[in-house]
This record gives structure tokens, sequence and C-alpha cells, in this order.
């Protein structure tokens, strides 16, 4: 079946239909991840956007138990070729049945380079996939660029409090979209982990005493997050250590006067160079984020950057002064290095006190 992907700017590719054949609006970003196609899938960052793949091949290692979360949240999968033969020992399905199941429209077959080549000039756009072969362009295009994402924490957030049980330091862990990995990072050194819904007020965070307080990853604009950063900033005015990353990290900097903007396309992939700036090492980062911090407004009585991109020069972390703060915009729970930033789960827990 056909499938058609339509910007905003009236672009049209033609391709060939995979997963769900319903028609989806949705923001189109891309990613340029070599492997990792389920973590990118399963990742609740993507609520809100249809997601490109650049590497040319998907799905040649098949489904596998990777998932950052127990479902999909992409509004839309874009690739330029889909792997018919999954080939893995770890395999248990194919992406094809992965993509139906989970209800995601898609598209094969497009020129991928072409649009993200297109995303990089132009910017982060929005655009619909249909298989409907008689659509009409001039009823698409302002639906398009009327598409908001909204409020997409609230869609992606537990519905209830759960935990990971340890012998080690208390950690409260607000989820604003949050990887399975990130729980598990914590949980691996010890800690026991209580996981909150993303509406939790700092009253009922602080009342059980944490060790420390973790702010997850998440999706969307920061600034729709309003009643979120009030709590956030009553958490900062504890004396409880934070540790916070990607949308966490916006939040706290947001909640403390700082301000963020959009990037043109953001950072999207498993293959990006922080800077840590106390150490002067880089680190192979994995990011999933088209929002940034202003260092340039960026007042050094609250805060001062900790890392930095190495190929734009963007903030990607934050140390807040007379604080035991810290904040990253990548993701240090990932394996790009494939575990070369998993010390700053360390870091964190030295700041607890040390482990027991």
């Amino acid at each position: 079946m056909k499938a058609f992907l339509i910007l905003e700017d009236g672009t049209v590719f033609c391709g060939e239909s995979i997963g769900s054949t319903r028609e989806v609006i949705s923001e189109i970003v891309f990613n340029t991840s070599m492997t990792g196609y389920l973590e990118v899938l399963t990742d609740p960052s993507y609520a809100g956007q249809a997601v490109c793949m650049t590497y040319p091949l998907i799905g040649n290692y098949g489904i596998t138990p990777d998932m950052e979360s127990s479902r999909s949240w992409v509004d839309g999968y874009i690739v330029r070729e889909l792997s018919r033969i999954p080939s893995n020992f770890r395999c248990q399905g194919t992406i094809q049945d992965f993509l139906k199941e989970q209800d995601i429209p898609g598209i094969a077959g497009i020129d991928t380079r072409a649009l993200t080549k297109l995303l990089r000039d132009k910017g982060t756009m929005n655009g619909m996939i249909t298989t409907n072969e008689n659509y009409n362009l001039e009823e698409i295009l302002p639906r398009l660029k009327e598409y908001r994402t909204g409020d997409v924490v609230s869609k992606v957030t537990c519905d209830k409090a759960s935990k990971l049980s340890g012998k080690g330091k208390k950690v409260a862990l607000l989820d604003l979209g949050a990887k399975k990995n990130i729980a598990k990072s914590l949980n691996d050194r010890g800690c026991d982990v209580t996981i909150y819904p993303a509406h939790t007020t700092a009253a009922e965070i602080l009342a059980t005493n944490p060790d420390g307080i973790m702010l997850s990853n998440g999706p969307g604009d920061p600034k729709d997050c309003g009643p979120i950063i009030d709590e956030i900033k009553k958490l900062y005015d504890s004396e409880v250590p934070i540790f916070a990353i990607c949308l966490g990290h916006q939040l706290m900097a947001l909640a403390t006067g700082c301000d963020t903007h959009k990037m043109k396309y953001g950072h999207r992939g498993g293959n990006h160079p922080v800077k840590d700036l106390e150490t002067g090492r880089v680190y192979i980062s994995s990011q999933n984020h088209g929002y940034v911090v202003d260092v340039d407004k960026l007042d050094p009585k609250v805060a001062t950057p900790a890392f930095v991109n190495v190929n734009d020069g963007t903030n990607e972390g934050l140390k807040y002064t007379g604080k035991n703060i810290f904040t990253v915009q990548f993701h240090p729970e990932a394996c790009p290095g494939p575990q070369d930033s998993g010390y700053l789960f360390d870091r964190f827990i030295e700041m607890m006190g040390g482990a027991q």
C-alpha cells in the first residue's frame, strides 16, 4: 500500500505503508543512531513526534528485550528500508509486527537523506503520514501548521507510584517520561528507588525523607510544564541532593530563573560528543531533545555550565551554585560509549553521602 509523508512546507514524499494505516499529524524529527531503534520507539520523550531514522536499514535484529517503557510512544516511524528477515539470538519478533501491534503508522522507501537535509536546512517541521492517495494539500497544510504537541508529559507519566527495592540510598524519581534504565541504573547501584507521577507535589516527595531526588527525561516544550516547574522550585529550595536528566535539566533551569529555547532541529542520536568542563574529558552521549537552556542568560550565582556540546557549543549540563544539584542534557543511562558517562550516577550517590 502506498503511503505519503506531507510536510508543512508542501513537500511530499511517497513510499510504502508500514505498521498501522491510520492517519497521523505530528512533529517530524530525525535520529542519527545506527542501532537502538527499539529504544527509540519506546522512549517516552518521542511522544508527539514522528521519527525519521537516518541509518538506511532498520529492523535487522528484530525486536529484543530492550524496551525503555511498556509501549511505543512515537506518533509515526519513517525509514529508508525495513529489514524483512531479522537475525539475532535475542530476537522475539519483527519490527513490522511490532508497529502494527502498537498501532504506529509508518512509511518506508523514501529518501530519508533528502528528508533529513530538508529538516536540517529549514528546521523541524510538522507533517502528516497518510495512505489516502486522494489527499487535498490545500486542506492539509493549515492543519499541519496548527499542530502543537501540547502537554505530552501528562500522557507519558506513570499513573501511580511504584518501587524498585534496594538496601542503599533512598531516591525519589519524578517520572516526566522516564526511560526504564534510569531507575535501573540507580537500583543496580543499590538505591531504593520510588518512581512518582509527574504531577506529584514537592511536599509529598519531601515527606518521605529521600536521600536524593532524580528528575527524569521527558517529551515536549519544557515551558508547557508550568505546575511541575512550580513544584521543582520547591525541591530546589530544599537541601536534598538532586540529579536531573534532559527535560528534568530544562525544568530545573526554568524553575531557577533561567530560560530555554527551541533548537532548529535538535539533537537525537547516540553519537553526540559532550565535554565535561571540570575534567576536560569528552564523552560520546545519547541524546534526544529539541530544546536547550540559554547559558547566555545564566546567572552564575544560580548555576554554572558543567558540560558543553562539542559540535555546536550548546549547553549540556549545569552545576548549581551552593547546592547539591547538577543536571545534564544528555542521557547517562544510555549506552553509546557504551557506559562512559555512567559515572554521573556514582557522583549522584556520592552527593547523597556515598554507598551504604
